[in-house]
């Protein structure tokens, strides 16, 4: 087995990827009330700020920023991933199990990537943001409902025509 090392930088703010078992399943988004109630209910428990996040139905891209003493990333995903999954059990949803009877809702793992700073925390950022569009989902930015995108136009930081043609380095602003 492989010994996969993460970086664990208290108050860090860290990249993520997150995918679901079935990447052709859509519970992402048609469940997406649920995955922001998991959302919630962790951060309350173990606080973190969301930098940046899109969800496409089969996977999601995260910005997360932790406390200044924690580096447990981990245990927040495992925990929003399980609160994830018990609400949908709990709406009635079938989920398939595995051999050991767990559900194959979530990849095991997920990806994350330190962001080492401001210059990568903003090509971050846009990667989350036009994600939608990368994947063919919606051909301008501002349509995908699922993206802080919209608080980045309704903060200013972002034009809502940002990425609808080839993103531009004029077309940053970030309040910057």
């Amino acid at each position: 087995m492989v010994n996969y090392r993460r970086s664990q930088t208290p108050g860090g703010s860290y990249f993520f990827t997150v995918n679901l078992h079935n990447r052709r399943a859509q519970y992402l988004v048609t469940h997406i009330y649920h995955l922001r109630q998991a959302f919630r209910m962790v951060r309350k428990q173990r606080p973190f700020k969301i930098a940046a996040i899109a969800v496409m139905p089969d996977h999601l891209h995260a910005i997360l920023t932790l406390p200044e003493d924690d580096h447990d990333y981990s245990g927040r995903w495992r925990a929003i991933k399980s609160h994830f999954t018990r609400s949908l059990v709990k709406a009635g949803v079938d989920l398939s199990k595995n051999d050991k009877g767990e559900y194959k809702l979530w990849q095991r793992r997920f990806w994350e990537h330190l962001i080492r700073d401001e210059d990568d925390l903003h090509r971050h950022i846009d990667y989350i943001h036009f994600n939608p569009v990368k994947h063919g989902y919606v051909v301008r930015v501002r349509d995908w409902p699922h993206s802080s995108f919209h608080r980045y136009v309704k903060t200013e930081l972002l034009d809502e025509n940002w990425g609808h043609a080839a993103i531009k380095e004029s077309e940053h602003s970030y309040g910057e």
